[in-house]
């Protein structure tokens, strides 16, 4: 039973770590896609004149936003769920159906996680971008397209994030099945400050 403290400390911390700076990209992220947004609607309807590249770069901060801020809401309890059973249930019924289904989920990230592992070294992560450049000199006299393995790199570390939120969210449930519930999510404090 008291094995469990352990790791559960140790996969928190890491985690809450992980998500804090998850969280802070995701929101730069959101700010730059906004921004390309933006910067695309003036320049095609007032300018007339549609620029080939803040589609694809709102797209790709759209991609990582959503790799790094995934996690922290399935952490949290944010995805929609349908949770009147679970509630209407004894708590350690709730738990083993909440275990049951964290092990199914599980088994999806595994697999995701190798789709994602696929995307980025895979032959389609080897074409480079359509039109998203980074400059390679500080003069900006020479530019360098972005592959699109940078892309597909949201969905791998994305679905490893999740995964380790899942484990994470496992062991508790096992914990509050061995009646060690003080080491229920709920009973630290969340990321992102009060609640």
């Amino acid at each position: 039973m008291f094995m469990l403290h352990g790791p559960i400390r140790c996969l928190s911390w890491v985690n809450e770590r992980l998500l804090k700076i998850g969280y802070g990209i995701g929101i730069f992220a959101i700010a730059v896609m906004v921004a390309v947004t933006l910067v695309q609607v003036f320049c095609r309807y007032l300018l007339n004149n549609a620029l080939p590249w803040p589609d694809e770069a709102a797209r790709f901060c759209m991609l990582w936003m959503t790799g790094l801020m995934a996690p922290t809401a399935f952490r949290r309890g944010g995805f929609v769920a349908i949770d009147i059973l679970p509630a209407m249930l004894p708590q350690w019924l709730g738990s083993l159906l909440n275990l049951v289904l964290l092990s199914l989920s599980l088994i999806v990230l595994a697999v995701a996680l190798k789709l994602g592992w696929s995307e980025v070294t895979g032959i389609g992560g080897r074409f480079a971008s359509a039109s998203l450049f980074v400059p390679t000199a500080w003069d900006f006299s020479a530019w360098y397209r972005l592959p699109r393995s940078w892309m597909m790199a949201s969905l791998l570390v994305g679905f490893l994030l999740l995964l380790l939120v899942n484990i994470e969210l496992i062991l508790r449930n096992l914990a509050v099945l061995c009646g060690l519930h003080g080491l229920a999510l709920n009973a630290e404090p969340r990321i992102g400050g009060s609640e």
